[in-house]
């Protein structure tokens, strides 16, 4: 791929960056509303463009140095937003239980 030292990057690998950063920015919106289902689907969509990239090995190269970071500052991002909502989950499913055993002690009480 190079022509005179200088490396001509085909459009189709900047679509398949382009299109993880859709995925991601998506998958965020979706972790912060909390639908996991919508991330689950994302989340396969994106495991396809991963691979894509990985094999062409574009984010090795110098050029997309500011491309890479913004991928991980969204890989981050999106850790951030998953790991949030696996705390509000847990803090509801323990109120959950807590109701629970309230309900079997007045029932076996009264």
């Amino acid at each position: 791929m190079n022509t005179n030292s200088v490396k001509i990057i085909p459009d189709e690998q900047i679509h398949f960056l382009d299109e993880l950063q859709k995925l991601l920015e998506q998958q965020i919106g979706f972790a912060r509303q909390g639908n996991v289902n919508e991330i689950e689907a994302l989340s396969k969509q994106a495991s396809y463009f991963v691979e894509k990239i990985v094999r062409s090995g574009i984010l090795e190269s110098p050029e997309f140095k500011s491309r890479r970071k913004q991928l991980r500052k969204l890989y981050q991002d999106l850790y951030l937003a998953l790991t949030a909502q696996q705390a509000e989950n847990a803090k509801e499913l323990s109120q959950v239980r807590r109701g629970k055993k309230t309900i079997n002690t007045y029932r076996y009480n009264l």
